[in-house]
């Protein structure tokens, strides 16, 4: 056990752990996972792929994952204690781990978290450095980093959605950094997902929340991760 706790003795200044891959990426997943819930969670599945799933307990993701989870930032020395305090508070964790999967990245995260009664599905990667890519939410392909004001707008797959998302984002003179949209299938739901270099205003995610078609939208303002 004393080995297994001498992964974190060295507190630098962006992290606490050995690996920014292992310890501040998984972090930061974490902590781009409760946004898309929308706060901590109740329950949480963690599912370590490859790397991950050989290594998180030596590494310390085991901890840096909960610590996320409960928005711990890369350098709080809470970190450290992280397993003891999810188990004393009321978030309820189960670790699964699946070694040798061809079709996620190396360093892959699946979180699967409620609360009050609200459930998602996300899919992170850890890519070095502190870099991470979300790259699935519910099934859809995201691709986000993270590192910009985020919209998630999962809507109808109609004619025109992404021009007139666009044009009602244009109103806030914020540019687009990137945009992707996804579907299930034809005229299926479909995912936006729209990175932005400044935020916008309340009244305009109101307003794209009203919209008949639009079904969830779920607006992640930027912070440091």
């Amino acid at each position: 056990m004393a080995n297994k706790s001498s992964v974190f003795d060295m507190i630098g200044p962006v992290m606490i752990g050995p690996s920014s891959s292992h310890t501040a990426g998984v972090v930061r997943i974490a902590r781009a996972a409760i946004r898309v819930l929308g706060g901590v969670p109740d329950e949480a599945t963690v599912t370590f792929y490859n790397s991950f799933a050989r290594t998180y307990e030596g590494h310390g993701s085991d901890r840096a994952i909960l610590g996320g989870l409960m928005d711990f930032k890369t350098d709080d020395p809470r970190i450290k204690s992280a397993l003891e305090m999810a188990s004393s508070s009321n978030l309820k964790y189960i670790f699964k781990s699946v070694g040798n999967s061809s079709i996620h990245h190396p360093n892959t995260i699946k979180l699967n978290l409620k609360k009050d009664g609200r459930s998602i599905e996300v899919v992170g990667e850890s890519l070095g450095g502190g870099v991470i890519n979300i790259a699935e939410v519910d099934g859809f392909v995201a691709n986000f980093s993270a590192q910009s004001h985020t919209l998630i707008i999962k809507a109808d797959d109609v004619s025109g959605a992404i021009a007139f998302i666009s044009s009602v984002i244009a109103q806030e003179k914020t540019n687009i950094a990137t945009m992707s949209v996804s579907r299930k299938g034809k005229n299926d739901l479909a995912c936006h997902v729209i990175e932005m270099d400044t935020g916008i205003r309340e009244i305009t995610t109101s307003y794209l929340k009203s919209l008949p078609w639009v079904k969830e939208l779920i607006y992640i303002p930027y912070i440091d991760l």
